[in-house]
């Protein structure tokens, strides 16, 4: 078993910060965080799981958050402007695609000389995953999306009360940043699994401490609402994959995960009562069983 801190990978298309632990021999499970968040929010208590059955842990920082590559000269976007020109079916251009974020995986595998993996994604991550397992089939082992979504623009989205306070500007002072950004964590946590608000809070001061970049988040998601063609590409998806979803998910409605499921041939679907849209500590155990029995039945054949 090995631990190996943060350290960067060199691609030709920028340098990515990762993080790797478990065995240097077994079968590598490449984890993508989702929108804004960076590589350790992926919980201890469900990474040791996995590495104590054998499996090689990577962990990365998505372009344009945590210490990858930061993309502020590509500028910032109007999201409305780029939400409108998707709902009247004009074509619309972010600075860049998810599919170029599924590259950016697929160059961090090459770059470690990782030829296959499992792929696990987490929201936004969950659709880059998608992604992924289209483009590149023969590098993807299986496939698990999880409180993702297909992207189809007829599913249901979250609540108007919801939607006000993620589109309220950021505070500036630090005390007020922290109360905002804990106030949306804790309106979409899993009420079965309640993280404490102190502990929320800690975690998002320990984020914005390693770093902080508001202007590529407003990027990523708009790779997000220009994303128009993942409906249509998940049917090209092969690998064995695993769709688990929030049974109380305000943020992506289960309806998200279902439609995916459903898009994705033979693809596995497990809802899991009182989740929401996050990782809490208390969900873990349930996760990792999960995945070790949907990876270890690739492992075994």
């Amino acid at each position: 078993m090995s631990a190996i801190g943060t350290r960067y990978i060199l691609t030709p298309r920028g340098a990515f910060a990762i993080e790797e632990e478990g065995s240097t021999t077994g079968q590598t499970v490449l984890m993508i965080v989702g929108l804004g968040l960076q590589l350790d929010f992926w919980p201890r208590p469900l990474i040791a799981p996995l590495t104590q059955a054998g499996f090689r842990i990577i962990r990365l920082d998505n372009r344009d958050a945590g210490l990858s590559r930061c993309m502020d000269e590509l500028g910032t976007p109007s999201l409305p402007w780029l939400a409108l020109k998707r709902k009247i079916g004009l074509p619309a251009q972010p600075p860049y695609s998810l599919g170029d974020m599924a590259d950016d995986c697929k160059a961090v595998l090459d770059a470690m000389n990782i030829h296959k993996a499992h792929v696990v994604g987490i929201s936004m991550g969950g659709m880059i995953a998608q992604h992924l397992a289209a483009r590149a089939p023969d590098r993807v082992i299986t496939l698990t999306s999880i409180m993702s979504s297909s992207g189809d623009p007829h599913l249901p989205g979250p609540s108007q009360t919801l939607v006000r306070k993620l589109l309220r500007p950021l505070p500036r002072h630090p005390e007020r940043l922290l109360d905002h950004l804990t106030d949306i964590v804790e309106m979409i946590g899993s009420p079965a699994y309640p993280t404490s608000r102190d502990v929320i809070r800690q975690q998002l001061q320990d984020a914005i401490r390693r770093s902080f970049q508001p202007r590529g988040v407003v990027r990523q998601l708009a790779a997000i609402i220009a994303d128009r063609d993942r409906p249509a590409i998940l049917g090209k998806i092969t690998s064995p994959t695993l769709v688990i979803h929030g049974k109380n998910d305000l943020l992506l409605p289960p309806a998200c995960g279902e439609d995916t499921a459903r898009r994705i041939r033979g693809a596995r679907m497990q809802f899991i009562n009182g989740m929401g849209h996050d990782l809490a500590d208390g969900l873990c155990p349930l996760l990792a069983q999960s995945l070790l029995q949907h990876m270890g039945e690739e492992q075994r054949s």
